[in-house]
Formats: structure tokens, sequence, C-alpha cells
């Protein structure tokens, strides 16, 4: 018999216990660890949802930033906080996903310690080029077969999202690229710019003002479907020799600690899901460089055992 993680054993469980909601919950103010500081796309992200969840709880819900660690510090502070059902998280994908293999001694158990509640959002990246640089994803990958190490891509250093998704996108590519650590990703875009890499893989939004300046190109969307603000980039899957399952993508998730009543974990996917369908809160996320995505807390295990999968594969292979 196949064995499931807990998390998303976990999931199957709220999915068929939802609907009863303990009738007195919450009694007090709810707090939600970021683990990014104030004014971060974490952080605005956070805000965005909280805000209309405060209305719908009628209880305060105050977010607590605790940044460090590229988030983890945000989920241990929540795995540390009170176990009264008032203590929850959100997070990017990276301490549920990368970070157990990444920082020693984390602290936490993903499957054991965390419960997934909601998918708020998810943003693709784009393979960003400079303006001299391949006229296409196909040019791309040829000139990179061609040569293997001749181009190269630059990231905010080993184990960044950016740096994974060009190594995810070499593997799948069938190419070797040379990876070019930066402090930042001003300072990547100005290296692909100014010529001292080839390229780099950011955040849409990060390249859209250079690419209508004429001065980059965007080669590539990671999504598995076409990103509504940069709809001229194709999606990378399915073209260049690249499969079609190919994805990588940043996400946000609502989480809970281990212990939290299945009823509240429940109640707070639904109000999320009401949230995430209201099309101001679309546009809010989208004017970020982020589309909701509502889901089962199941679809949102589904994510991490399967992200979990796919960034182990090729933290292995950085790793030989």
């Amino acid at each position: 018999m196949t064995m499931r993680p807990a998390y998303i054993a976990a999931a199957l469980t709220l999915a068929l216990t939802g609907g009863a909601v303990a009738a007195d919950w919450p009694t007090g103010a709810v707090h939600v660890y970021v683990g990014f500081p104030a004014g971060s796309s974490p952080d605005l992200l956070a805000r965005i949802v909280t805000e209309p969840l405060a209305e719908r709880l009628g209880q305060p819900v105050v977010i607590e930033n605790k940044p460090g660690a590229g988030g983890v510090i945000g989920v241990q502070q929540m795995l540390a906080s009170s176990k009264d059902g008032h203590s929850f998280g959100t997070t990017i994908n990276g301490p549920l996903t990368t970070s157990p293999r990444l920082v020693p001694d984390i602290g936490y158990d993903v499957a054991r310690d965390i419960v997934p509640v909601a998918m708020i959002a998810t943003s693709p990246l784009v393979l960003a080029v400079g303006k001299d640089g391949p006229a296409d994803l196909e040019a791309f990958v040829s000139s990179a077969k061609a040569e293997p190490e001749a181009l190269s891509y630059g990231s905010v250093g080993q184990g960044s999202g950016a740096h994974l998704t060009a190594e995810l996108f070499a593997d799948r590519a069938g190419v070797q690229m040379l990876h070019v650590p930066f402090a930042s990703y001003a300072e990547v875009t100005t290296a692909i710019m100014g010529g001292e890499v080839d390229s780099g893989f950011m955040a849409p939004s990060a390249a859209m003002a250079h690419v209508e300046a004429g001065t980059m190109k965007m080669l590539g969307v990671t999504s598995a479907q076409p990103f509504s603000q940069t709809p001229d980039v194709p999606v990378m899957a399915g073209h260049a020799g690249l499969p079609d399952d190919f994805r990588a993508e940043l996400w946000n998730a609502f989480i809970a600690p281990a212990g939290t009543d299945p009823e509240i974990v429940a109640r707070l996917n639904g109000e999320i899901d009401n949230i995430l369908a209201d099309p101001e809160v679309q546009s809010k996320l989208l004017d970020m460089g982020w589309i909701a995505a509502p889901g089962t807390p199941e679809d949102l295990a589904r994510r991490i055992a399967e992200d979990t999968t796919v960034w182990g594969s090729v933290l292995d292979r950085i790793a030989k």
C-alpha cells in the first residue's frame, strides 16, 4: 500500500470532516507570523488576506513580523507560540520545501509539525537576458548546448529561488550554465543589462520596466499557464526541449501548527478561499505580480510534497 506523507493524510482528514465549526472560535485576537519584514512582498501578501479575514472572523488579526533565515524564523516563532488555536503563519515555499535541507538544525519537521491551511497565491519567474541576448528560448537553449557553461546566469546566491530555478531549467533542457552569485536582485539586473552575465530568472515585475525601456528581453515564463502581465512571453513548458510539465513558481501559503483543531482549519480555509475569490483582492495580488490560488488544504499538502521532491532532486544535482 502506498503511504502518504503525514501532512497529506491530515489534509485528507480535513477534507472529509470540514463543515462543523467550533462555535466559540476565535475568542480573541488571531496572530499570524510572517518570516519577513514589514513592507516586504510576503508581508504585503499576508496583509491583503488578513485584513478582510479579521472582518470575517470578528476579531483582530495581528501580523507578527519575525524576519530571518529566508522565512524560517517566522515558522519557528509560530510553532513556539501559544497552542490555543489563535496562532498561525503565512510563508513562502522555501521554509516548507527547501529550507529543511539547507538550514542546519531547523528545529521543525514539516510533515510532523505543520498543518497546511490554504494556498494564497503563486508567482512565476521569467528568464531575462540583455537586449543583445538570444532572440528567443529556442536560440538560448541552442547556444547553451553548443558550448557548455558559455552562457552564465546571475542569482542572489546558493539555494535562492532564482538559483534553483536556473538549475532545474538547465537539467530539464539538458544544458550547463555558469552560476554567478550576487548580493541583490538589483545587482543581477544591472549585470544582465551590462553584459556581465547573460541571463537570470526573476519576477516579471522586476524585468518589465527594463523590457519596456529596451534594455532587457524576457524569453519565457516558468508558470504552467501564460501569465496575464506578460501575455507576449511564452510559457517554457513544451518549448525548446523542455518537458510539458516544466513548472517553477514561487508561492505563498497560510499554515497552522500541528494540533490545531481541524474545524478551525476548515473554517480558515473556507474564509481565505472566499477572500481570494474577490476581484478586488485578485487585482491587488496581480498588481504585485501574484495570482490568487484558492484551494483545499489537501491541494496545498500536495504542492508541498511535489515541490519538496522537485527541489530536492535539484539540490541533489547541485551537491554532486
